[in-house]
């Protein structure tokens, strides 16, 4: 088991996009280690979101959020956002011809780009 870098946790978590943050306290949070939730949620809290508008997002993300077998929020496959569909792709052979299908899990972003990008 490695040691937990607080420092390297705190750059991260100034640098992070909100929305990242904000799934990482929330839809991820039992994947995430405790002391980084700590490093996060202050981030947050210096950002101005307060525990309201945090669950907020966690209400709308659970509500559309795939989740595997065990109940764990399923990451997208060309992102780190929670998947809000499974379906059908492509692996594709240095990513332009596809070669073998498989199951993609795709975020809100890519769920529409992904689409156009099989179809091709």
């Amino acid at each position: 088991m490695t040691k937990l870098d607080l420092n390297k946790v705190t750059k991260f978590a100034q640098s992070a996009e909100t929305e990242d943050l904000l799934d990482r306290v929330t839809v991820y949070r039992d994947q995430t280690e405790p002391a980084a939730l700590e490093v996060f949620e202050a981030e947050l809290t210096r950002r101005g979101f307060d525990d309201e508008a945090i669950l907020a997002h966690a209400t709308n993300r659970n509500a559309s959020s795939v989740v595997d077998s065990s109940g764990m929020a399923v990451r997208c496959s060309y992102c780190d956002r929670p998947a809000v569909e499974r379906g059908w792709g492509w692996h594709r052979l240095w990513g332009r011809f596809p070669v073998v299908p498989r199951i993609v899990a795709r975020c809100e972003v890519h769920k529409t780009a992904g689409r156009e990008a099989d179809e091709m």
